[in-house]
């Protein structure tokens, strides 16, 4: 009898996941928007994760590390297991919903890699801490997620990686070959994409924010989202959960700006 519980709790979870399968399935492909999330950590989430982050919406689901829709909740990433925690993810899909139609759903795509540096973001490219290939795992799950749906735009969270003088120099046309890159992989060019400020860390200015708005003369349907005003873990490094909330409502609004 001791084993009854966890047999009704295993058969919840696979009559649970059959229900989001074939939701996913009798939606039409038009009405499920699809989003990628791309950069290193604080796009992957480190804030620390409280309840109002695990409450799930039927009409926002992830795709997880073994490609399969569910209902999303933090942590939407998988890239570091042990640190996953929240990003601006889950936040902006809640904002997004505002302004769509009841009948359309959200799908995040979370492909993020902790401490990934824009070089590894290019084909071919492998990244140790992760043991994977960043711009190829995200180019491989985006295609997977558009049997389902419609690519509606990309959010990038990167550069503390990058702060080096020589990574600095390059960062700029760096970032338009990837932006180019990826809209020709999905035969999409005016693929609405959202750069995100990386702040003032420990109060210092991080040159890469410079470059993402000096992208704009140079990148079509894009902006930044701002990060002012953000507060971190203790590790001064990775934005804390109410951080990242209020990134990802600015990421929408970013989006929502461009679609119009």
């Amino acid at each position: 009898m001791a084993k009854l519980p966890f047999i009704c709790i295993l058969l919840s979870v696979l009559m649970f996941s059959y229900a989001v399968k074939k939701d996913v399935a009798v939606t039409p492909r038009e009405k499920f928007y699809l989003y990628l999330l791309i950069g290193q950590s604080n796009m992957a989430g480190r804030g620390v994760v409280e309840a109002q982050d695990t409450i799930g919406n039927p009409r926002i689901l992830s795709l997880n590390k073994d490609n399969e829709w569910v209902v999303a909740k933090e942590p939407l990433h998988f890239d570091k297991p042990k640190a996953a925690g929240v990003g601006p993810g889950l936040s902006f899909a809640r904002a997004m919903l505002d302004s769509l139609p009841p009948d359309v759903k959200i799908g995040l795509i979370p492909a993020a890699c902790g401490g990934s540096p824009i070089r590894v973001w290019e084909p071919g490219q492998f990244w140790d801490q992760t043991k994977s290939y960043p711009y190829d795992d995200a180019v491989r799950r985006t295609k997977l997620a558009l049997q389902n749906g419609v690519l509606k735009g990309i959010l990038w969270h990167q550069g503390n990686a990058d702060m080096k003088p020589a990574s600095v120099a390059v960062y700029k046309s760096k970032l338009i070959s990837l932006v180019t890159a990826l809209r020709k992989e999905f035969q999409a060019p005016d693929l609405r994409f959202i750069a995100g400020e990386l702040g003032r860390r420990m109060g210092v200015h991080n040159p890469i924010d410079s470059i993402f708005y000096e992208a704009k003369a140079d990148i079509s349907y894009y902006d930044v989202a701002s990060a002012a005003g953000f507060t971190y873990n203790a590790d001064s490094t990775h934005f804390d959960a109410r951080s990242q909330r209020v990134f990802g409502q600015r990421y929408a609004a970013k989006m929502k700006q461009l679609s119009k």
